[in-house]
């Protein structure tokens, strides 16, 4: 059995869009999507549309992390397909996945290429570079090139990419779930690492491919994503570096990248990204 989740925020008509391309009459499937809370329930009205999907309303919004977890607790797979509701699928060919997943017992979680799902569909993500120690910044291999099949072999990656991730339930069950301190963006970063110290390995698979939309919920430079990437890169530091190179990570991203950002949206005038980059950093520090 595969579990496929999803999490639903008000994006109804992209959940539906995701659903239609999932082989519904397959036996060996279960899909659950979970409604975060959006501002009408909209658990009832995919239920009603898809008898076959399990749909599940939380009275909160729990965030991604959050939402993600509530879906592991109804899942009853032995692979569990984390999906973002804002993709395509154009071949379901899990199974790909599946085989590279059991091709070690050291893999703990595969993830498709990704390609966006607008113009001639460029390639998103197709493995990860390690973050820098100090900046915390990385590359999305293959990013913004157009798939001429250049990234057509399979190969670790240090993380996955949260818009599409397969588990095996007996490394879930050992890493433990998602940390739900970030509620957006940074959870699988820091997930990806769980899965690492428990001695897994995160693998890149490229016959499998989704195609993503792209923040359609939050924005591409939203407040709200200006808000938890500020925050939350200052958390995965907290969360996973020795004190020393912890504080001067917190040096770097605070004395450097903030006051600079705060001041580049100040003299443009958006002022709501500059407020949000200085809210993202006081309540990282407020944060226990």
């Amino acid at each position: 059995m595969i579990s496929i989740i999803t999490v639903n925020y008000n994006g109804f008509n992209d959940t539906c869009e995701l659903i239609d391309t999932l082989p519904l009459n397959d036996d060996s499937l279960e899909v659950i999507v979970i409604d975060n809370a959006s501002e009408k329930n909209e658990a009832l009205l995919i239920e009603a549309r898809y008898p076959n999907v399990k749909a599940i309303r939380s009275n909160t919004n729990l965030g991604f992390a959050g939402g993600n977890n509530l879906g592991i607790n109804a899942a009853t797979g032995k692979y569990l397909f984390f999906i973002n509701n804002d993709t395509i699928i154009k071949d379901f060919n899990i199974n790909v996945l599946i085989n590279r997943l059991e091709s070690s017992s050291k893999i703990g979680m595969v993830c498709p290429k990704i390609r966006f799902a607008w113009e001639d569909n460029p390639i998103q993500f197709a493995g990860y570079t390690e973050l820098s120690r100090i900046t915390l910044r990385n590359k999305s291999i293959g990013f913004g090139e157009k798939d001429m099949g250049q990234h057509n072999t399979p190969h670790p990656t240090p993380y996955a990419h949260g818009a599409a991730m397969l588990v095996k339930r007996e490394a879930l069950e050992k890493v433990g779930k998602m940390p739900e301190c970030y509620f957006l963006y940074y959870e699988e970063y820091d997930w990806s690492i769980m899965f690492r110290r428990a001695g897994y390995e995160i693998w890149y698979e490229p016959l499998f491919t989704i195609y993503h939309k792209e923040s359609k919920s939050t924005g591409q430079n939203s407040p709200l994503k200006t808000y938890y990437i500020t925050r939350n890169r200052l958390l995965l530091a907290r969360r996973n570096e020795k004190t020393y190179i912890k504080y001067i990570i917190y040096c770097y991203l605070i004395g450097i990248v903030a006051l600079r950002d705060i001041l580049k949206y100040s003299i443009s005038g958006n002022f709501k990204l500059a407020a949000a980059t200085t809210k993202g950093i006081i309540n990282f520090l407020k944060m226990k």
